[in-house]
């Protein structure tokens, strides 16, 4: 039965607490293979006291050993040590998140940037690594020999003790030692098809590797994923993180903001922080003075929208921009001018919504060279059209907006995770119907959902 299987594998689990080349600190040639004890890692499911501690008495030897070491390597330079650093990597990995203790999680980075060219000879150890300045492109190889490059992804040996290298048979260099100056110490390294000790690529180490590369892979996704950010055509940040129920609410202001209260009460009641942008002709008008304190003093993110409210490319060809640099330079440094006044400085601002939501891409390239990112409320959800009045074509009552965002958030897929919703919190007299009027109700709908209300991050 399972019980009697798990006692016999700690019992043999007991018998090698420490890997023999940790231990010993040193092996021969694929002695104690393969490196890495995986099935300690599995015992610790259900011992995991003794286990972890079987992990971390072989890591705490090789820290040890390491500890004096510019590149924190306290691994034997066996044949194939490579092999061992990959091996010691995964142990130190499987370790930490086992345990959640991050002590050897310096080791562990230093072992694995020591396979991508942080070690004495400034040479990844891995064929072909992309990204790099040197890795290995003359591997002991047939590949190499009669196609004439290097082996793509393949983990070669790794250098080796200097007197082990010497007493090796048949090793003929083919090419002058590029490594030369760096080959004088206790250990030795050459990227030469004529090396077979040191240049190798092994299916093993690099099957071993895989696993350790792929979690970082895994990694890597997650990041993405907590960061990703949808982009328009133009370059503009349009969503946030699609698979978070998150929404983003943003409010815009040039010369009116007669709802600004309304909308301050409702956030506060609800314990919302939102996204305000404002121009340099807003900032500078002392009837809205005492309400962009309380905006800021809230907590609120506040962040540039143009001085003067200029229109930056023409609305019929998008491509054609209508202020220099110079211009769209100068009016930006006067708006963040007035954003200083308020406590707001440049390095807390870095979301940037144009005025007009109109932009082409040399604009946001130019904002970029600005260390700005352009952001703009999410297509399709309608919002933005809060500004319209009766007499234009395209106006659109506020029933008619909820009732389209409700649809918006139905049809798409990911409904309005990340989405950036565009609400003016000052119209003209001429729309008597405020959409802000019922802003509440939009909260409180979609937090009824799910979805939380969140303030972009500086």
């Amino acid at each position: 039965n399972n019980e009697k299987f798990l006692q016999e594998a700690k019992t043999w689990g007991q018998q090698e607490p420490v890997s023999p080349w940790i231990k010993n600190d040193t092996a021969g040639h694929y002695e104690s293979y393969p490196f890495v004890n995986l099935g300690h890692h599995f015992m610790m499911q259900n011992d995991k006291e003794e286990f972890s501690g079987f992990y971390e008495k072989g890591l705490q030897l090789l820290a040890e050993r390491g500890q004096n070491d510019p590149f924190f390597f306290g691994l034997p330079f066996l044949w194939c040590s490579n092999n061992l650093v990959a091996a010691a990597i995964t142990q130190a990995r499987l370790y930490r998140e086992k345990t959640g203790n991050t002590a050897f999680a310096e080791m562990e980075a230093a072992l694995r940037d020591w396979l991508f060219g942080c070690n004495p000879w400034g040479t990844a150890m891995i064929c072909g690594l992309p990204g790099v300045e040197d890795s290995p492109m003359l591997p002991h190889s047939s590949y190499t020999v009669l196609l004439g490059g290097t082996t793509p992804g393949g983990l070669v040996d790794g250098p080796i003790d200097a007197r082990r290298h010497k007493s090796q048979i048949g090793i003929a260099l083919q090419n002058p030692d590029e490594y030369a100056a760096f080959n004088n110490g206790k250990a030795v390294y050459h990227d030469d098809i004529g090396d077979y000790a040191t240049n190798e690529p092994t299916i093993d180490g690099t099957a071993s590797l895989s696993f350790y590369l792929a979690s970082l892979e895994s990694d890597g996704r997650k990041m993405t994923q907590q960061n990703e950010k949808m982009k328009d055509e133009q370059g503009a940040v349009i969503r946030l993180n699609p698979n978070e129920k998150n929404i983003y609410l943003a409010f815009t202001a040039d010369t009116q903001f007669e709802g600004g209260e309304h909308v301050l009460e409702v956030l506060e009641k609800h314990n919302i922080k939102s996204s305000f942008f404002f121009t340099g002709n807003f900032l500078r008008n002392p009837d809205f003075e005492n309400i962009i304190r309380k905006i800021v003093d809230r907590g609120h993110y506040v962040g540039a929208h143009s001085d003067g409210h200029l229109l930056y490319c023409d609305w019929e060809n998008r491509d054609s921009t209508l202020v220099s640099f110079e211009e769209f330079e100068i009016d930006l440094k006067s708006n963040f001018a007035e954003l200083e006044k308020f406590g707001i400085k440049p390095i807390d601002t870095r979301w940037f919504m144009p005025p007009y939501e109109w932009y082409n891409r040399q604009i946001v390239d130019w904002s970029r060279n600005l260390g700005l990112e352009v952001v703009n409320f999410t297509p399709g959800t309608g919002t933005n059209a809060d500004y319209t009045t009766p007499e234009m074509k395209n106006y659109k009552s506020s029933v008619k907006i909820y009732t389209n965002l409700l649809q918006f958030e139905q049809e798409q897929p990911n409904g309005l995770n990340g989405a950036i919703l565009l609400i003016h919190p000052g119209t003209a007299a001429e729309r008597t119907d405020k959409f802000y009027r019922i802003l509440e109700d939009v909260i409180r709908h979609f937090s009824s959902r799910g979805y939380q209300f969140k303030s972009l991050k500086p």
